[in-house]
């Protein structure tokens, strides 16, 4: 498996952790137990004729984080696109979502952020998936890079884009705007609008249920008094 220039790098909190070996080396195929069958039937898949596709390693302080790379073919210093999971981790979907940036121009990259905690593809159901995985994950804390993400990976798309100055441009598939301080997450979307770095696009569903619009609509207020950059 080929070795990847470390652009996901900052992507992993400095700090040190208990579990200190990668549960996840290797990505797999197929979809999380937790949104089958319905994605497996519904599935797009974007060929890779003209494209680099595969698993990669990018190097980390403690050993190499395995992630999803597609690029164009024969393309030197494409830009970047970070490709951010929801919850279930680099499944099918998020590698079609690569593959379709890579066909656009973008050398697209969808790091496995929850290789410590564990595999997420293997959880059957949302609430196990979140108690023994997503919960235990600490927040994400080079000249043309974007980033884009799915849910959770919806706000990490913020804080990443507070956190990275040499990020460009930063799109949102919705993700929580506010939520609980602990150690995994000590800082929310909504309290970081005066240090994004960069414009970011939130697209959220009105009728969505799971993320209050009344956070939405703080957000929006929020951030027309935030950073100018936004």
């Amino acid at each position: 498996m080929p070795t990847t220039t470390p652009e996901v790098a900052s992507l992993v909190p400095t700090q040190s952790f208990n579990r200190r070996n990668f549960i996840v080396t290797s990505l797999g195929a197929g979809f999380a137990l937790a949104v089958q069958p319905v994605m497996a039937q519904t599935a797009i898949r974007t060929d890779i004729a003209g494209l680099q596709a595969g698993e990669v390693k990018v190097p980390v302080k403690d050993g190499e984080m395995v992630a999803y790379r597609a690029a164009p073919q024969g393309v030197a210093h494409a830009p970047v696109v970070l490709v951010i999971s929801e919850i279930f981790g680099v499944h099918e979907y998020i590698k079609d979502t690569c593959r379709r940036l890579a066909k656009l121009g973008y050398c697209a990259i969808a790091p496995e952020l929850f290789a410590r905690q564990g595999d997420p593809r293997s959880y059957a159901s949302i609430p196990e998936l979140m108690a023994n995985i997503t919960s235990k994950t600490p927040d994400a804390h080079t000249a043309r890079l974007a980033i884009t993400g799915f849910c959770w990976g919806g706000r990490i798309t913020w804080l990443y884009s507070a956190h990275n100055p040499n990020v460009k441009a930063g799109v949102a598939w919705y993700g929580r705007l506010v939520g609980t301080v602990n150690e995994f997450t000590p800082k929310h979307p909504t309290d970081l609008v005066s240090e994004l770095k960069a414009p970011v696009l939130g697209l959220y569903g009105g009728l969505d249920t799971g993320i209050p619009l009344e956070t939405v609509e703080n957000m929006e207020k929020a951030l027309e008094k935030g950073s100018p950059a936004a």
